[in-house]
């Protein structure tokens, strides 16, 4: 199985801080791999590296055999990263948002309009999309998000605690749709979260994270045997 994502003793100090203490972990093609941690743990701050939006201090990141320092700009055309707390245009409608999103990615109408489609599919707001996003709610708002992160069909989505504060419904609703899209698609995703429950219905394997360290990785059933019961 190809390796979408490499880590190699990954490190990320700031002042005073080490968030990263050398961590090590592999994600493989079509894989949901999730990162589990309190907050503050590095799960954050390992997501902004692979997304190339932060430089690490030290340490080694490929994505599809992409280095994320010397080929940052070929990286991003593979991955789509979804933040945690992202945010939609509030004066645009639901709709508006996604063309506005979908022109960054294609330049010719026919994929835009494509992608738009399958984000109408994927975000189940039906006519709600026609409405402005400042009018929804954070469920709601979230479902838009997540919509284009997949609608542009990337190698590898970068999920940064995609239900956090959702109620039970639209956490779910997320969860599924996850889920599904990685095996219809093929899609390796790399989600972090601090809900064990969440990552055992989502992951395939599982790293547990805590001051910047890899704890162990497996699978969520071995991890939440050895550290959740």
């Amino acid at each position: 199985m190809a390796k979408v994502v490499v880590v190699r003793d990954l490190v990320k100090q700031y002042p005073g801080r080490r968030a990263l203490d050398g961590i090590t972990f592999e994600v493989e093609e079509g894989e949901i791999f999730g990162l589990i941690g309190p907050n503050g743990a590095g799960k954050t701050t390992t997501l902004r590296i692979l997304a190339t939006i932060i430089k690490p201090t030290s340490g080694h990141v490929e994505i599809c055999g992409k280095d994320v320092l010397r080929e940052g700009n070929e990286v991003r055309r593979l991955i789509s990263y979804l933040p945690e707390e992202a945010g939609a245009y509030s004066n645009l409608s639901g709709l508006e948002y996604l063309r506005f999103m979908a022109s960054f990615y294609y330049d010719d109408d026919e994929k835009i309009r494509c992608a738009i489609e399958d984000a109408t599919a994927i975000s189940g707001l039906g006519d709600r999309l026609k409405e402005k996003t400042s009018n929804y709610s954070k469920g709601m708002r979230r479902r838009l998000l997540l919509a284009r992160t997949l609608m542009v069909k990337p190698r590898l989505a970068i999920l940064d605690e995609p239900t956090s504060g959702l109620d039970v419904t639209h956490a779910y609703h997320l969860r599924r749709v996850i889920k599904s899209y990685s095996k219809e698609h093929g899609t390796t995703v790399l989600i972090s979260s601090h809900n064990m429950l969440e990552v055992e219905y989502l992951c395939d394997r599982v790293a547990l994270i805590d001051q910047g360290k890899i704890v162990e990785t497996g699978s969520p059933e071995y991890l939440k045997s050895k550290y959740f019961s």
